[in-house]
């Protein structure tokens, strides 16, 4: 099944996705999330409603109270993702990450197996051109949100255009990281710092 994959500055952008894939684009099980928490915003969003459920390794998987609509970083985990169960994972070179779906489970088997190459090599896996999913998991890295769905080939002309409401031009992303002097996703760097994720967000109008 071909993946299509958006990148949101927004969580919430990325979020309010999900719901609409979720009620006019296809199965629940398809449609996966991955947002930068360096910040701690999910943390500082719904800790109090957070019910651990059980660990795999050091990967905590949550889920928090569908009535949760607190303002976070990206406004809070709503009922797009609060219908499903939300991951918490430390990805190399990106640093903490909220997740849900597949795409998040992919990376919780990883960091429970000991398994290198992180989202970039989750992403390749599924289908994603090598040139764009470093953008996707630079962005990742800088504080955004992807949305990954799987469809059948005769579904995605329905499922793109819901996809790409709000969702950034990677190619005009790409142009901008490249002229400061960026050339491709590296997971031995060290992940961006909060004060780093904000400013990031703040210089794209989040």
């Amino acid at each position: 099944m071909p993946t299509v994959c958006r990148f949101y500055d927004d969580y919430a952008d990325g979020n309010r996705v999900i719901l609409s894939l979720d009620i006019e684009g296809g199965p629940v099980s398809d449609a996966s999330l991955v947002s930068n928490n360096c910040d701690a915003w999910y943390i500082g969003a719904v800790a109090s409603n957070l019910v651990p459920l059980r660990k795999h390794s050091e990967t905590t998987v949550a889920g928090p109270s569908i009535k949760d609509a607190s303002a976070g970083a990206g406004g809070g985990a709503t009922v797009g993702t609060a219908a499903r169960l939300i991951t918490m994972l430390v990805v190399p070179g990106i640093g903490p990450v909220v997740g849900v779906g597949w795409l998040a489970a992919i990376l919780g088997g990883m960091a429970a197996g000991g398994v290198t190459g992180g989202l970039l090599s989750a992403l390749t896996n599924a289908g994603i051109n090598e040139e764009g999913a470093h953008v996707l998991v630079e962005g990742v890295r800088r504080g955004g949100t992807l949305v990954a769905a799987r469809a059948a080939q005769e579904d995605v002309p329905r499922i793109e255009p819901l996809m790409n409401c709000r969702a950034v031009n990677l190619e005009e992303r790409s142009e901008i990281y490249r002229k400061a002097g960026w050339l491709a996703f590296d997971p031995k760097a060290p992940p961006y710092t909060a004060d780093q994720v904000r400013c990031e967000r703040a210089l794209h109008g989040r």
